[in-house]
């Protein structure tokens, strides 16, 4: 049984029978769902990605997006799940669906994803505050597992030691791989015996990392473990991405190597933009979405197209306006666009004229888009 559900693009859902439910702190719980062998193939994922969940809650259908925390040699969907407000749909679906309940889960999508290098030797680091754990703990395993020639540093922030999620598996992968994982757990709310894993995960915090944890290589005696940093993952709320994203850039690691995932909606672009434009007047926007056409006029190209659009109340897909979810993406089928961030879509995408609303700035009088990209 399947059923295609408009999210911004049309996804393909299945119902699956929920396997496993833990409740891992005071606001956190897991889900584990079997996946019969008819659907296997549906559900084939890369490490880094999610799943959609619809759900009822106060009467209402509710679809979230949860990453997994399994990784792919697992064969198993497991998503870890954050509760924000006793009141909030999360904790309706905690409270009511149980082992051996059924849900619409969506098959696998997301772009926080690395290509694996089973051969060569590498140097990742990952940077996670919160729920914001479980993407990077379904890469860790899987490169763990994958990639014999490759080492992890993992910087953990959480407010105390009681809010810390999947501390077992994260130190017995630890205990494992001792010669090529090593974690360090920061608490903003909690005192530390040293001082140095005391605050929150930011820029000033990763000037101390990089001069106390990853300075002397001892693989290459003129180099640090910094200057050895092949990609970043970060993954957690808005403000910590920015921040660390651009602590990373200024510290040397190039911005197609810093990869990061976003919790929540956030309205910052994530590096400044640096560009300045020439400013054109009444710029016409054509757009079809859902095989309606629409249009209409932008007073100016002063601020991105997705977000000029939502201020004259369009039903544009988004979810992040920051270019990391991609839930903005059409073709841009006429006119000419800067598009100042990009996260998500290839370089195949961008070469058939695929482009990110969230992140384009009208460069003529008269653009035309098409959201439908299916």
């Amino acid at each position: 049984m399947e059923q295609q559900i408009y999210k911004g693009k049309l996804t393909q859902f299945h119902r699956l029978k929920i396997a496993k439910k833990e409740e891992l702190t005071k606001n956190t719980f897991s889900l584990e769902f079997e996946i019969p062998e008819n659907l296997k193939e549906n559900f084939i994922f890369n490490a880094g990605q999610f799943v959609s969940v619809k759900f009822r809650s106060h009467g209402q259908d509710v679809i979230n997006d949860y990453s997994m925390t399994s990784a792919p040699y697992e064969q198993k969907i497991s998503l870890g799940i954050k509760v924000n407000s006793p009141d909030g749909a999360t904790s309706e679906l905690f409270k009511n669906y149980n082992e051996g309940d059924e849900l619409w889960v969506s098959e696998p999508s997301g772009r926080f994803t690395l290509v694996s290098k089973p051969h060569e030797f590498r140097t990742i680091v990952g940077f996670a505050a919160g729920i914001g754990i479980t993407p990077i703990l379904s890469h860790f395993k899987n490169i763990l597992h994958n990639e014999p020639r490759t080492r992890l540093f993992l910087f953990f922030g959480n407010k105390s030691s009681a809010d810390l999620i999947y501390r077992d598996q994260l130190d017995n992968l630890a205990r494992i791989y001792d010669d090529r994982l090593q974690i360090f757990y920061f608490f903003s709310q909690e005192k530390q015996s040293n001082n140095f894993f005391y605050g929150r995960l930011d820029e000033k915090k990763l000037g101390l990392i990089i001069n106390q944890i990853l300075h002397l290589d001892d693989t290459d005696e003129e180099s640090t473990i910094w200057d050895a940093v092949d990609d970043v993952l970060i993954c957690g709320k808005g403000e910590m991405i920015k921040n660390l994203a651009n602590a990373c850039y200024h510290h040397g690691i190039p911005k197609k190597n810093i990869h990061f995932e976003l919790f929540e909606e956030f309205n910052d672009d994530i590096y400044p933009v640096e560009i300045e434009f020439p400013l054109i007047e009444n710029v016409n926007v054509e757009f079809k979405m859902l095989g309606q056409n629409f249009h209409a006029q932008l007073p100016d190209n002063k601020e991105k197209i997705l977000q000029q659009l939502l201020i004259q109340k369009f039903p544009v897909p988004y979810s992040c306006k920051s270019g990391i979810c991609g839930s903005c993406e059409c073709v841009l089928e006429e006119g000419e666009v800067e598009l100042l961030e990009n996260e998500y879509l290839t370089e195949k995408e961008e070469e058939r004229g695929h482009i990110l609303a969230c992140m384009s700035i009208a460069k003529s009088k008269k653009i035309k888009l098409n959201f439908d990209l299916t």
